[in-house]
């Protein structure tokens, strides 16, 4: 599983879903901090409704 909190841009992209908006999502994080639900994947630009079934791969782990 891939944390979005630690995962890198390149480690972002390696999901399907999430090909090509490593970037963004990395962005996003740094802007307003952590990530507490997978559903603030569809605040990053880009991704709105594109995110479904993603949780198989990626996670938003505790600490």
């Amino acid at each position: 599983m891939i944390d979005l909190n630690t995962a890198t841009a390149a480690e972002l992209d390696a999901v399907p879903a999430l090909k090509g908006h490593g970037h963004e999502i990395v962005r996003y994080r740094e802007e307003r901090g952590r990530f507490t639900s997978l559903r603030q994947l569809d605040e990053v630009p880009g991704l709105s409704g594109k995110t479904e079934g993603v949780g198989d791969q990626v996670e938003v782990a505790d600490g």
